[in-house]
């Protein structure tokens, strides 16, 4: 009996926490993740897109862009930024910022801050910076460590704290006690279009690799 290959999935992504949320939203649908490119902010990854693009012509590729205030329609940006995309592409445009997705699990948002769960927004896409709220959330934490973490020291003039980033990779990675992605899916009409969008990509690639394997047999 031949077993299903694996259906890999490359990427591109603006930041470290895109990357988590990517591979994890690629792991909750089956598939597996590949290389993950970008990482180096917003412009460039708009400025590689059109390779990108050339690339899923030949392997399934998830490209993740935030919104945030560029536009009021995700839809719109989405077919400027990429007017003609591949068959092999999911290209999809995170409402406001990747933070909103993991704002909309606030059960299990709530318990890794340990703030109360009525503190989470319930409606995570009409806010208009995730980030600054997610800060703020971190802020009322209960929890020492989390404050020092994710909350910018005072003066510092940043945004966040000096390891924000890796608390949010580690909320997103932690398949256990973490990020659900089908339960924030449900507060989150974005991801809820995206998780859609790679499942199509999943099964077109398996469809691909049986006929295939089907061909060798």
């Amino acid at each position: 009996m031949i077993e299903a290959n694996p259906v890999f999935i490359s990427g591109a992504v603006e930041g470290d926490v895109d990357e988590a949320v990517l591979r994890r939203l690629v792991r909750q649908v089956g598939a597996s993740p590949s290389t993950v490119y970008g990482k180096k902010g917003k412009p460039h990854l708009l400025q590689k897109i059109s390779a990108y693009n050339q690339a899923a012509n030949i392997s399934p590729w998830l490209i993740l862009v935030d919104l945030d205030q560029d536009a009021d329609c995700a839809p719109f940006v989405r077919e400027s930024w990429l007017p003609n995309p591949a068959p092999n592409i999911c290209f999809r445009v995170v409402v406001r910022e990747v933070e909103s997705w993991l704002l909309a699990d606030s059960d299990r948002l709530a318990q890794f801050l340990s703030v109360p769960v009525s503190q989470i927004p319930p409606h995570p896409e009409t806010i208009g910076d995730p980030k600054l709220t997610m800060v703020s959330l971190a802020r009322r934490s209960r929890r020492r460590d989390i404050r020092e973490d994710m909350v910018p020291r005072p003066k510092s003039g940043r945004e966040v704290g000096p390891a924000y980033t890796s608390r949010l990779i580690e909320f997103t990675e932690d398949a256990e006690n973490g990020w659900r992605p089908d339960v924030a899916a449900k507060s989150s009409e974005s991801l809820d279009r995206c998780l859609r969008c790679i499942r199509r990509l999943v099964n077109r690639g398996s469809t691909e690799l049986s006929r295939k394997v089907t061909k060798i047999g």
